[in-house]
């Protein structure tokens, strides 16, 4: 069994903050190819990105919320998507330490394992002797190119009872991958989908989605572990918004590089920093990145808090998870639409980055877990005492 000296919160944050300058200058190439470099993926692999949430057993880092948000922001002031990839390799990659442990035994024997996969239950399948059959396509599989394994959400129809979601472990070299990630926002992250046909997963890379929803996992070694001891969506809400984070203080960074040498055409303003408007401008996104920057924080420790104490969740708070990744959203969104807006004509030009990061944000806030419209309606029913009407909770 594998163990590590284990890096502290500074350490990676640093190794993170140093990769920003090759993912700013990568950014273009995964733009135009789709995906991120080879390059790009051996950088994050060397920092111990991919480590962030992997079992302390195997080598892992097992990382608190709060580092894996300060770590992903970090990313994300380089470029989006790679910090995309890293937040989803993140997310299933805890989602496998949900499976018993032999199967855990055999994802984490690959050093730097990548695990990818979504949380939509596109799939059909049904029973076979010592597993299950599944057939079905999964879209926005982010990082897919680069990924060792998937997890799938396929609905299991049994002999008997009623159909139910269960979440699958699948080597990826058993999946059919389709390349149709033609996207206006995180162009770089390689969101393709895959797609299974009458294939056979064995039960034991099989576990119901029900109770990996209410953050009970199939193994005793992952039980005793805080970072496992939390519900899905709580974990992959908080895990989401350093990227957001970090696009939103990405603007903010290119906007000021190009500000002492910008004049404001057709004004008096030779300096559009010394504009009136721009100061403005530029005070009421920067409050908004510190607002976004609270929700961020407040998710990620009450994530860790309950993760460490085992107090159990609150359907409220259940709520108010999905509720701060929206606000973290649109708060980023709209900070990062205010510097494009002051950048001037020159700024539609594919070398100055505020329109890529622009619409990194605008693809982000589209993806079903994040969507500031629908989680603060979620999070509105609950204040208003109705049950919720989705198990995305």
């Amino acid at each position: 069994m594998l163990t590590t000296q284990t890096p502290d919160r500074d350490e990676l944050v640093a190794r993170a903050s140093a990769l920003v300058p090759l993912l700013r200058s990568s950014a273009a190439r995964a733009d135009e190819e789709r995906r991120l470099s080879p390059e790009v993926i051996e950088a994050l692999t060397d920092a111990g990105v991919f480590r962030l949430r992997v079992p302390a057993r195997y080598g892992g880092y097992e990382v608190d919320t709060r580092t894996l948000v300060d770590v992903t922001t970090e990313l994300g002031r380089g470029d989006g998507s790679a910090a995309w990839v890293a937040q989803v390799y993140a997310i299933p990659g805890w989602m496998a330490g949900m499976f018993p442990d032999s199967v855990q035994d055999e994802v984490f024997a690959t050093p730097d394992v990548r695990v990818c996969g979504t949380l939509s239950p596109s799939g059909t399948a049904r029973p076979a002797p010592g597993g299950i059959v599944v057939d079905g396509r999964w879209g926005f599989i982010s990082g897919a190119h680069h990924a060792h394994w998937q997890v799938t959400i396929s609905v299991l129809f049994p002999e008997e009872g009623e159909p139910y979601p269960v979440m699958a472990l699948v080597p990826m070299s058993d999946l059919t991958t389709v390349d149709d990630w033609y996207a206006h926002g995180l162009k770089g992250s390689g969101s393709i989908t895959t797609a299974a046909q009458n294939l056979f997963v064995p039960a034991e890379r099989v576990v119901p989605l029900p109770a990996v929803l209410q953050g009970r996992p199939a193994s005793e070694a992952s039980a005793r572990i805080p970072m496992y001891r939390s519900p899905l969506l709580p974990v992959a809400t908080a895990a989401t918004v350093g990227t957001l984070l970090g696009l939103a203080k990405a603007a903010r960074e290119v906007f000021v590089e190009r500000l002492p040498d910008r004049k404001i055409t057709y004004t008096g303003y030779e300096s559009q920093r010394a504009a009136p408007v721009t100061h403005l401008q530029v005070a009421e996104a920067a409050q908004k990145i510190d607002q976004a920057e609270f929700h961020a924080y407040r998710l990620a420790t009450t994530v860790d808090t309950k993760a460490a104490d085992g107090t159990p969740w609150k359907l409220e708070e259940r709520a108010r998870a999905r509720a701060d990744v929206g606000t973290v959203c649109s708060l980023a969104q709209s900070a990062a639409e205010t510097y494009a807006a002051a950048s001037g004509g020159s700024s539609v030009y594919r070398d100055v980055p505020i329109q890529r990061i622009a619409n990194d944000l605008r693809a982000a806030a589209l993806h079903a877990l994040i969507n500031p419209a629908t989680n603060a309606e979620l999070y509105g029913r609950i204040l208003c005492g109705l049950e919720p009407d989705t198990p995305y909770i």
